[in-house]
């Protein structure tokens, strides 16, 4: 299994405004967003990566850059347009507190699989693009790889609606914060479906503290699980190796 780590931006000038920002341009990191990219480059500190696959949006290539920066990893950043933030159309650029008087709000909290935003994406579509984007660049890495996506709020809690199996009506339960990491171990391509080895599994969300490394390993899925597994320390870890200072990745797509 692969081990896919997914991370929100740190917080934006539109975050801290109250905005939503969407793909309005100009949208920048602020001092607590920059000091969180810090603080994620710092957990992310020993751990090997393969890849690093980013949204084209300026707070997102700011994270990528300062984590990996902190964190001593040398490694090209691939940007993906299938990842970036939801189009909001014309609700883009305005306050929350008045999208929250809009009538289509409250499909938007209650029934987002019925949603589509005022001349925008329906919000379905962007859980399909970005599951399709992690997909597709799943398939180009090795079985056993390390990889970073750097993403936007909406987005990921899609995209861990898919990973979890849950109900995308339910995806407004989920908490994506800034800087946050949730991580993902991806089955390789061609697993048998309803295999043990074809199950995606989900070994944290929303992290904020603590070292990324210590769920930077590969399940024992051979076989399953019963009862729960041996948890984050019980396994070999996969492209993280404390005693080694090199963090570097020697390979990119």
């Amino acid at each position: 299994m692969s081990t896919l780590v997914v991370v929100r931006h740190g917080r934006s000038t539109s975050n801290a405004a109250g905005t939503l920002a969407g793909r309005t341009p100009g949208i920048v990191l602020d001092e607590v967003g920059h000091q969180q990219a810090a603080t994620l480059g710092e957990r992310l500190a020993g751990v090997r990566l393969a890849a690093v696959v980013c949204s084209p949006l300026e707070r997102c290539q700011q994270t990528a850059s300062r984590a990996l920066d902190i964190a001593g990893i040398s490694i090209e950043v691939s940007t993906d347009e299938r990842v970036q933030e939801t189009d909001y159309g014309h609700w883009s650029g305005r306050l929350l507190k008045d999208l929250a008087k809009e009538p289509a709000w409250r499909t938007v909290q209650t029934a987002p699989s019925q949603a589509q935003f005022p001349g925008g994406e329906r919000m379905l579509e962007v859980r399909e693009r970005v599951v399709d984007a992690v997909l597709d660049w799943n398939a180009r890495l090795p079985v056993d790889a390390v990889w970073l996506l750097v993403s936007h709020g909406d987005p990921i809690s899609g995209l861990l609606t898919w990973a979890l199996g849950m109900d995308y009506d339910r995806v407004q339960s989920l908490m994506v914060d800034p800087a946050s990491a949730s991580i993902i171990h991806l089955p390789p391509p061609g697993a048998e479906a309803g295999s043990p080895q074809a199950i995606v599994r989900v070994a944290t969300v929303n992290s904020v503290a603590g070292p990324i490394g210590a769920f930077v390993r590969t399940p024992d899925a051979a076989g399953g699980q019963v009862g729960g597994g041996v948890g984050a320390t019980g396994g070999a870890p996969v492209g993280n190796d404390p005693t080694d200072s090199d963090a570097s990745s020697t390979v990119a797509p």
